[in-house]
């Protein structure tokens, strides 16, 4: 069955818009589990605009599933992952001015680093995925980095409103989950799914886990974050009830 990474980045985010103490990530994180989530992801950005160090060290401290840490190749926000205790680190691409990631990590242009960074965080005890474009030229290097993990970029797929392009896109997105499994390589996605878009996700080929946030917290502000989360879980489940 496809697990369920809860990101908690959003609430952080609302929290940081007024440098409030709530609402509070952490306690997010743990109804999160209780309404069935596998994991908890979260993203510590080099500028701290959402979740900040000290987010980390709680989430590590309090949660009972899964803590995936994301993070960029930065020199610092490597050595704070070496340090986390996280499960699992997800390295991915971060722009100051972007509003969210905007695309996958170019594992190619990146190999110098992603040789010494790789290596470093799986000796630290993390299982370590690669955040890609479903390309198959940056799957092929992410298998030789020794990342065990990719995960797909989804944004594409989800920005796309409209047919041929969303059915091409979620074609696409197959088609790198064969090409990544065969590599040796397994597979997540994730970006921009929301309680729409995921169903026909589900179907992917060798598809382990989502990583979802922004559509859950929204969904939250209307229904409840037990209720926003279980009813993506749901879906997850049985993709068929929300086609």
């Amino acid at each position: 069955m496809t697990r369920l990474h809860i990101n908690v980045d959003h609430i952080a985010t609302v929290r940081q818009a007024r440098r409030e103490a709530f609402p509070d990530p952490v306690a997010w994180a743990l109804l999160a589990e209780r309404a069935g989530a596998d994991g908890i992801t979260c993203h510590l950005r080099k500028d701290r605009r959402h979740i900040q160090d000290d987010d980390v060290r709680r989430l590590r401290a309090e949660i009972a599933t899964v803590l995936n840490l994301e993070l960029s190749l930065d020199r610092e926000m490597v050595g704070i992952a070496l340090e986390s205790g996280a499960d699992a680190f997800c390295l991915v691409p971060e722009n100051r001015a972007e509003v969210t990631t905007e695309g996958g990590l170019d594992v190619a242009g990146e190999s110098g680093r992603l040789a010494e960074v790789v290596p470093a965080l799986t000796e630290a005890g993390g299982l370590v995925s690669l955040f890609v474009d479903p390309d198959p030229a940056q799957l092929d290097a992410a298998r030789a980095t020794g990342a065990p993990v990719v995960e797909l970029h989804t944004g594409r797929y989800a920005g796309a409103t409209a047919e041929p392009e969303r059915s091409a896109e979620l074609e696409r997105l197959f088609t790198a989950a064969r090409h990544a499994h065969s590599i040796g390589l397994r597979v997540n996605a994730g970006h921009g799914l929301d309680y729409g878009n995921t169903v026909p996700l589900v179907g992917m080929p060798h598809l382990e886990e989502l990583n979802i946030g922004f559509a859950i917290v929204a969904r939250a502000l209307t229904v409840g974050a037990e209720a926003a989360i279980s009813e993506m879980r749901r879906l997850i489940e049985t993709p068929s009830q929300g086609a």
